[in-house]
């Protein structure tokens, strides 16, 4: 309840009208508060918290034991089987080799010719031959060439050994044996065994060894061909030839033969 001082004046009435309004102004508040409260819906409950769980203590984890297996016992070693070895297929055979000529001398170095056609020198393996029949040549430096025909096979190899310092001797021809009275036909031959004279006058007929030659001499204008035998007998032999040409190399074939073996070592 307001009381108001007349002895205050027109100071104390504006006074009182300001704390009426601030007194209506703390009522409408008031009363907005209320409204506001009543209509506000009312506060959840709060929720009732579990209580605490309490655990029970765990108890303690047993130690764990391991058990040692006992010792296995040695397996006895087995044998291994054995492996066998495949049977492998057998190779093929190789073709045949194709003709070869293969020539040997005993001088070093020889000339080969086959049918004129000089292939090399020896030892000597070719196959710049063909099968059939050649003629084979082979010459060298100081020695008496060698010729003789050969057969080369349809294959493999055809061997041929030849020796320049081997005595070869094979001559022969027919002579007339001058008697002092009369005289005798025959025929002379050579080969490195010996002199030979054939004749149906079996007294003339003889064979001497080459080393026992003293005279072996021709004279081509008397036409005329001398043995004598090493202290022994002399025979003088011509031909019916128009020339000594015969006995002019039935003489040297054989002086040839005799110079050859006289330069063998002994």
């Amino acid at each position: 309840m307001a009381v108001f001082n007349h002895d205050e004046g027109p100071r104390s009435g504006g006074m009182g009208k300001i704390l009426v309004i601030g007194a209506g102004i703390i009522a409408l508040l008031a009363a907005g508060y209320v409204a506001v409260t009543l209509l506000m819906p009312p506060p959840a409950a709060p929720k009732a918290e579990p209580p605490p769980r309490v655990e029970s203590p765990r108890p303690a984890p047993r130690p764990v034991v391991k058990e040692t297996p006992p010792p296995e016992e040695p397996k006895a070693a087995r044998p291994r089987p054995k492996k066998e070895k495949p049977v492998e297929a057998a190779p093929a055979p190789p073709p045949p080799a194709g003709p070869a000529l293969v020539v040997d001398t005993d001088v070093a170095g020889a000339s080969v010719f086959v049918d004129r056609k000089y292939l090399g020198t020896t030892p000597l393996r070719t196959t710049e031959v063909t099968p059939g029949t050649h003629q084979l040549n082979v010459s060298a430096t100081g020695e008496e060439g060698l010729a003789q025909s050969i057969d080369i096979a349809a294959t493999g190899d055809t061997s041929v050994s030849l020796r320049f310092r081997e005595v070869r001797l094979n001559a022969s021809v027919a002579v007339v044996h001058k008697h002092s009275m009369g005289a005798c036909e025959g025929k002379l031959t050579a080969t490195p065994a010996g002199l030979t004279y054939d004749t149906a006058n079996k007294k003339d007929a003889f064979s001497i060894p080459l080393k026992d030659l003293e005279v072996f001499e021709i004279d081509y204008l008397k036409k005329e061909l001398k043995v004598k035998q090493r202290g022994g007998k002399t025979w003088n032999f011509t031909d019916r030839a128009e020339n000594a040409d015969k006995l002019f190399v039935f003489h040297r074939d054989v002086t040839k033969a005799r110079e050859k073996m006289a330069a063998q070592p002994k």
